[in-house]
């Protein structure tokens, strides 16, 4: 991973670069400037190669959009970008994260997450714009508790 890495909140003023990485991608990003949601822009040099954010809903929260350039990806900024949105969730006392996928489950397991039903999740995290509308059915609904994704991210992705 690179010594120039630097993690920082979104400003207001870069969330439509937020959401034009997110469409590159193929992630809905129709609801940046309005949904809840604290982002996160990672940037090597100066130079942004991936985001993620996080939606607090009382104990609980949605991590979404967890997404790296493809040309930056295999080098840790996503994990990294991970544990930001989950450090943020953690400072704020949340014990239980949420997320939804189509592609990346294998992933989010080596983070620590497990899949589960949408039902399983809280009322708050099934109301989300990105559970009721913008996410398909078809999407994998994956939880884990906050600070195993923490120490899953500070382990390089391992969890045993």
């Amino acid at each position: 991973m690179s010594r120039n890495l630097s993690v920082r909140p979104a400003s207001k003023s870069a969330l439509d670069s937020v959401a034009s990485m997110l469409r590159r991608a193929g992630l809905p990003a129709d609801d940046v400037r309005t949904a809840p949601a604290q982002f996160f822009v990672a940037a090597v040099d100066g130079e942004t190669v991936g985001v993620s954010g996080v939606e607090l809903h009382g104990d609980a929260a949605l991590l979404r959009s967890v997404t790296v350039e493809a040309d930056a990806r295999g080098r840790g900024y996503g994990r990294v970008l991970a544990a930001a949105a989950a450090d943020h969730a953690a400072e704020r006392d949340v014990e239980t994260l949420y997320l939804l996928t189509e592609t990346a489950a294998g992933y989010f397991e080596s983070l620590g997450f497990r899949r589960c039903e949408r039902d399983d999740a809280p009322a708050p995290i099934r109301e989300t714009t990105q559970f009721a509308d913008l996410c398909p059915e078809s999407a994998v609904c994956m939880r884990a508790q906050t600070a195993a994704v923490l120490e899953a991210a500070r382990d390089g992705g391992r969890t045993d």
